[in-house]
């Protein structure tokens, strides 16, 4: 900028952009709000949903590979080759939209050949990376820390060139990381796994006993402790255990079986656990019904469903994952764009069918303004306005 611009904007109030704020480290970080909550901790929380509970697992399954096996339209050969090629042995795009779901950040380095251009796409690990702002607080390089060994990034390589793309969900109180769907449904999955938990105990006989020995005699007097210890161990060694369910018993004198009954109240906790499941399909985007979760009547079928989860869930994330990488990947490929072949999603069929009669129909539109309106390119080099 030189000396005369310099002057100009600071007469017209400047057009620096505003300071943020440097916050902590982990993105994750917060203090302990009085109520006894653990603050929130990323891996212990991946373990607990992804790798632990069926119903995150799957709806994170679900978003990360339709995004990943989402039919792209035509576009640059190599930028597309460069989108759809592994990561690490996984589908880039699926794990960037997995990272995005559960961390709410995700990162891709470029990875540059001799000439300066992009070889590969490779996507981070978002919990191992870290912000170092610059004294305006802006992003000015990023730190990789792994094996107690810290690899610090630049944004910009030494021809402006970015070095790394960062990806992340909306964050209304953090200035440089997003805000994932993990840390809201923690909670309704720590719920879910005790449930699950505890009907595991229940099949085991050791959450609640099914009913009770009950010693009468008419002298009142209660066995002694070798009776009362034989019979404890010919209980748990013939009729304890999912093994031996529904064996009979064989009862001595003055001993009364007394069944006992879960009360309503109780049973809550299977209420509970489906009330659990259905918001960590919330939180994630999934509609309940293609989880196989009971009582959802929101969607008349299967198939409204799917379509439900493309248009709210699969667009909007793919969209926001090729925003990104086309605007990193710019110096590159200027005229390229990444989108889904809507025209190719099953799950659309019906909408695009539908938008297909509509514009056929439109006789005050001509071929090229017809085309624009379907995406398509323009024919003959033309270009609609």
């Amino acid at each position: 900028m030189s000396f005369i611009d310099t002057l100009l904007s600071a007469f017209k109030g400047g057009s620096a952009r505003v300071p943020l704020a440097r916050g902590p480290v982990s993105p994750w970080f917060f203090a302990d709000s009085g109520n006894g909550r653990a603050p929130f901790d990323y891996a212990s929380a991946v373990r607990r949903a992804y790798l632990e509970n069926p119903v995150a697992q799957r709806a994170v399954r679900l978003v990360a590979e339709g995004i990943g096996g989402a039919p792209l339209k035509p576009a640059d050969d190599t930028l597309t080759a460069l989108i759809s090629e592994t990561s690490a042995g996984q589908s880039l795009l699926e794990t960037l939209a997995a990272h995005l779901l559960l961390h709410g950040n995700a990162y891709v380095q470029v990875l540059k050949d001799a000439r300066g251009r992009p070889g590969e796409l490779y996507a981070l690990r978002p919990e191992r990376v870290s912000v170092i702002a610059g004294e305006d607080g802006w992003p000015a390089a990023y730190a990789y820390d792994v094996a107690g060994r810290r690899l610090s990034i630049p944004l910009l390589d030494e021809d402006a060139s970015p070095n790394l793309i960062h990806i992340r969900h909306f964050h209304p109180a953090d200035d440089h990381y997003g805000a994932g769907c993990l840390a809201a449904a923690d909670q309704a999955v720590a719920t879910h796994n005790a449930a699950a938990h505890w009907n595991r105990q229940l099949l085991e006989n050791a959450a609640r006993p099914s009913g009770a020995l009950v010693y009468e005699t008419g002298d009142g007097n209660a066995l002694t402790s070798d009776q009362f210890d034989r019979l404890r161990e010919e209980l748990t060694s013939a009729f304890a255990g999912s093994g031996n369910a529904g064996r009979p018993m064989l009862l001595e004198g003055g001993l009364k079986w007394q069944a006992m009954a879960l009360s309503p109240a109780d049973m809550d906790f299977a209420t509970l656990k489906a009330a659990a499941a259905r918001d960590i399909a919330l939180a994630f985007g999934v509609p309940p019904m293609l989880l196989g979760l009971p009582g959802d009547s929101t969607y008349a079928n299967y198939r409204e469903a799917n379509r439900a989860l493309w248009r709210l869930t699969l667009l909007p994330l793919a969209a926001k994952i090729f925003a990104a990488l086309g605007e990193g990947l710019a110096p590159w490929f200027p005229d390229a764009a990444l989108a889904i072949d809507l025209d190719r999603v099953p799950a659309l069929a019906e909408d695009r069918e539908r938008l297909w009669a509509q514009v056929s129909a439109a006789d005050f539109l001509d071929p090229q303004e017809k085309r624009a309106l379907l995406g398509l390119a323009a024919k003959n080099g033309r270009n609609v306005s």
